[in-house]
């Protein structure tokens, strides 16, 4: 063999060992607002695969704290009460926030009462909406598939769900506003709380 030609050949050995011998690249990190979705998911599904021997209260107890770190209930009960939040006193702003967060924890721990063999999809990026980002994800059932679209916002650092897109498009925190308006218009701060707590009841079966 020619002089060039095992020089050729050296050359393209060191360059193979090079690519072997060379560190894997790092898997691209996970974006922090979709793992938040995520954590809620898997908490939820669990709930469901276990929901005949946890009960509704075994399924709200275990799904409130994991709802309380990926909720935003500070935001979203401002925009869900809308304008008339600013005319709250302290105390009412927190009996608010205490009964939507009671709501939206039985919400889920009543309607999410069994399992079928249902799984949860979440889209691994995000898109912008502002300073929001919006995770995208479906409920895939037996017999159709549900898309949900969640609005991320930072919180303390964290990224949260503030409001979730129903079918992917219609804003839970819109059809509520519309929904709490005329009660706050009518009977103020403490008949919102009333009502709220009222439908809350109504879900845990009290």
């Amino acid at each position: 063999m020619r002089s060039d030609g095992i020089r050729a050949l050296s050359l393209a050995t060191a360059i193979v060992v090079a690519a072997l011998s060379a560190p894997a690249a790092k898997a691209q990190t996970p974006d922090p607002a979709v793992q938040q979705v995520q954590t809620f998911y898997d908490a939820l599904l669990d709930s469901m695969k276990h929901a005949k021997e946890l009960g509704l209260k075994g399924r709200y107890d275990k799904l409130n704290p994991v709802i309380e770190q990926t909720f935003d209930f500070p935001d979203m009960v401002k925009l869900a009460v809308g304008p008339g939040w600013a005319t709250t006193s302290p105390a009412e702003q927190q009996a608010l926030l205490t009964a939507f967060e009671r709501m939206t924890v039985a919400n889920y721990a009543s309607n999410f009462n069994g399992y079928d063999g249902e799984k949860f999809v979440v889209a691994p990026t995000t898109t912008p909406r502002g300073t929001d980002r919006v995770v995208q994800s479906k409920l895939i059932a037996k017999d159709q598939t549900v898309p949900f679209g969640y609005r991320m916002r930072q919180s303390g650092g964290t990224w949260k769900i503030l409001d979730i897109y129903l079918n992917g498009y219609v804003s839970q925190l819109a059809t509520q506003r519309s929904d709490f308006g005329a009660t706050l218009a009518a009977g103020g701060p403490s008949a919102l709380v009333k009502k709220i707590n009222a439908l809350t009841d109504k879900l845990l079966g009290g």
